[in-house]
């Protein structure tokens, strides 16, 4: 297995994590430190005071939404990828609602242009599509989202701008696109979007920011806003925010725009946990195999698809501690496998296992993938203690078929 991209929490994080009464919690759950999201929340808001950007959720990374009524008192909205990230963004979270999606449906169109604060779309032809469909009516700001053909993401899965992305449009495509379209299609813009960051530091978003600025610049000058997208590590120990808050500032004075970020996985970074039990140990090939209660490929697919390992508390590299065991899920995937850990101590059946930095790209993206059961949701505050919120059952698997 690959080693978890992630900074490892910093002690005061990791002591709060492991106060959690996970004996309390169901099994397996999701444990979303509320007090920790807080602190996320409250450098963010600092972040957008000091750099002047308004700094939106991305629902594609964390949509907690018993969570929203905390997180929307320190942010300015949502960034939804269609219609009903859209919908829930509008209905339970309020404050600016931002859309961008590869391609809209016209009927799905039409219902977010009744209360999306801005549609931003893929391609000219998406764009001309997209105003003639609306003709005027209730018309949100509109935006286009571009690629500027830099990139500093490791991983191609992840690569907004990989080659022959086909997320944003290229220089050479929107100018080829334009010989066929309306002349004053640009001037009905009132933004710019792009996205080709994941998991990065300040630089990254610097040098991504000075790629765009050189192929995109003309078409600034007039606009309202500019879009720098997701993928800022921002709240990770050691980020450099004045870096970032430089090149912020550096747009909104040149140009006279506002300036949105994205962040989706700094929003929800180290705050919360998988916690999960110990179903049987078993031995094969030389190994000794943890049974979980969970399952990497349908509570925290990121784990087989990035690939990353992650921190489990009180373990350590395989060999590092006394007893090694691989950690395995209980679907049927010869490959649901998290990966190899050590404990000091031998585990036994029924022993909690908890799984760290769980609340970004899980819930989002889990599967009831052969009718394993979704773990709950649980939120931890400091002063009342857990508060189970949601839990799932066969029905939950039974209503997404047919």
């Amino acid at each position: 297995m690959a080693q978890d991209p992630t900074p490892p929490l910093t002690p005061e994080r990791l002591q709060a994590l492991s106060a959690i009464p996970y004996e309390d919690a169901p099994s397996p759950s999701y444990v979303i430190h509320m007090g920790r999201l807080e602190e996320n929340c409250q450098l963010l808001q600092d972040v957008a005071k000091r750099s002047g950007a308004k700094i939106l959720l991305a629902l594609k990374g964390f949509a907690c939404h018993s969570t929203f009524p905390m997180v929307r008192r320190y942010l300015s909205g949502t960034t939804s990828s269609g219609l009903h990230e859209g919908l829930l963004a509008h209905e339970l979270f309020g404050k600016e609602v931002h859309v961008y999606s590869a391609a809209y449906k016209t009927k799905e169109l039409i219902q977010l242009s009744g209360f999306a604060h801005s549609l931003v779309f893929n391609s000219a032809h998406q764009l001309a599509k997209g105003i003639n469909t609306l003709d005027g009516t209730n018309l949100p700001e509109l935006g286009l989202r571009v690629n500027p053909e830099y990139s500093e993401v490791e991983t191609e899965l992840y690569d907004p701008c990989a080659p022959a992305s086909r997320l944003g449009t290229t220089r050479e495509a929107l100018d080829r696109s334009l010989e066929d379209l309306p002349s004053d299609l640009l001037s009905q813009l009132d933004g710019l979007h792009f996205h080709a960051l994941c998991e990065q530091d300040a630089d990254a978003l610097e040098h991504t920011a000075e790629a765009f600025e050189q192929t995109f610049g003309d078409l600034i000058p007039g606009l309202r806003w500019l879009n720098f997208g997701g993928g800022h590590h921002i709240t990770r120990p050691g980020y450099d925010i004045d870096r970032l808050c430089r090149t912020v500032q550096h747009f909104r004075k040149r140009y006279n725009v506002e300036v949105y970020l994205e962040p989706g996985e700094a929003v929800a970074l180290h705050t919360g946990v998988l916690a999960t039990s110990v179903l049987d140990i078993i031995e094969a090939g030389g190994h000794q195999i943890a049974i979980l209660d969970t399952s990497a490929t349908c509570h925290m697919p990121d784990v087989l698809e990035m690939p990353y390992r992650p921190s489990v508390l009180g373990a350590g590299q395989a060999g590092e501690y006394a007893h090694t065991y691989r950690l395995g899920g209980m679907s049927c995937l010869a490959g649901d496998v998290v990966g190899d850990y050590s404990f000091a101590e031998p585990l036994s059946i029924g022993q909690r296992i908890v799984f760290m930095d769980m609340s970004h790209y899980t819930m989002v993206k889990n599967t009831t993938f052969n009718g394993v059961p979704l773990p709950a949701i649980s939120l931890y505050h400091e002063d009342t203690g857990l508060d189970v919120v949601r839990t799932f059952g066969y029905e939950d698997y039974r209503n997404r078929l047919s």
